[in-house]
């Protein structure tokens, strides 16, 4: 493994280095390192969401593609137009419709 040092650095940042070390229990280098990686694997991630400069142009011709074709009545309409046998919205509260099937299984009272 390669030696790490850090020459001139902020007191603010060794001060923060130190305080990580004492609260995890590790030494200056393991803290050091540790840190060093996270921010690598913290920066490699932001990186990874980015597209690289062909594919953002493919990315933004299609878009620009896109947005010149004309709408009409159908297509543009596909996903925004309600269905023509829709289903009818009932009001909030509980199903009460099955109520009546309880009937049959209620005692007689009569008798």
């Amino acid at each position: 493994m390669t030696d790490i040092l850090l020459h001139n650095l902020d007191p603010v940042i060794s001060d923060r280095l130190r305080r990580v070390a004492e609260t995890r229990g590790w030494s200056l280098q393991r803290t050091a390192l540790h840190l060093i990686e996270t921010g690598l694997f913290a920066v490699e991630a932001e990186m990874a969401g980015r597209f690289e400069d062909h594919d953002s142009r493919a990315l933004r011709e299609a878009i620009e593609a896109l947005e010149g074709i004309p709408s009409d009545p159908g297509f543009a309409m596909i996903g925004r137009a309600e269905p023509k046998d829709a289903p009818v919205r009932r009001a909030a509260g509980p199903d009460l419709s099955g109520l009546e099937l309880l009937e049959e299984f209620r005692p007689d009272r009569d008798g």
